[in-house]
């Protein structure tokens, strides 16, 4: 059976620290699915979903066993309609471990046969988060050291 993981997040913007994750876990898993959900929490991105799903798709153009698709669904849900028994996260610290932690459970038991795994982030990539680089860009700050891709 094909090793499927689901990398879902809103991805806005998607990181290094994100492509670090993806890459690394290809020694993991057969097919990786960058999912970019549609977070009900949030009410509007900064960064445009199609232009996410452009700059990840050129980041991984030389990967075959990866994709980028968008959700707007229960994750647990969507991983279920591509086959993908594995979540792949990436932990930066334990407040971010305490709340993937939760969402593991919520996910384990809408879809049992989810199994969800823990990267933790390489040091050089623990600072970065889409949030802080959204307000660097907001305010007319370089951020491409931070990204894998140019804006």
């Amino acid at each position: 059976m094909k090793r499927i993981a689901l990398f879902p997040g809103s991805f806005d913007p998607f990181t290094k620290g994100h492509e670090d994750i993806v890459i690394r876990g290809l020694k993991l898993f057969d097919e990786i699915i960058v999912a970019i959900g549609y977070n009900s929490s949030k009410s509007r991105r900064y960064f445009e979903v199609e232009l996410m799903v452009k700059k990840i798709s050129e980041t991984f153009e030389k990967y075959p066993n990866i994709k980028v698709l968008t959700f707007s669904e229960l994750t647990a849900e969507f991983a279920k309609k591509h086959e993908a028994n594995y979540l792949l996260r990436g932990l930066r610290n334990t407040t971010d471990f305490e709340y993937e932690n939760s969402i593991s459970q919520v996910n384990r038991h809408l879809n049992p046969e989810l199994e969800s795994v823990f990267l933790i982030t390489s040091p050089q990539f623990a600072a970065i988060s889409s949030s802080i680089i959204r307000e660097v860009h907001r305010y007319d700050g370089d951020v491409s050291a931070f990204l894998p891709y140019r804006l």
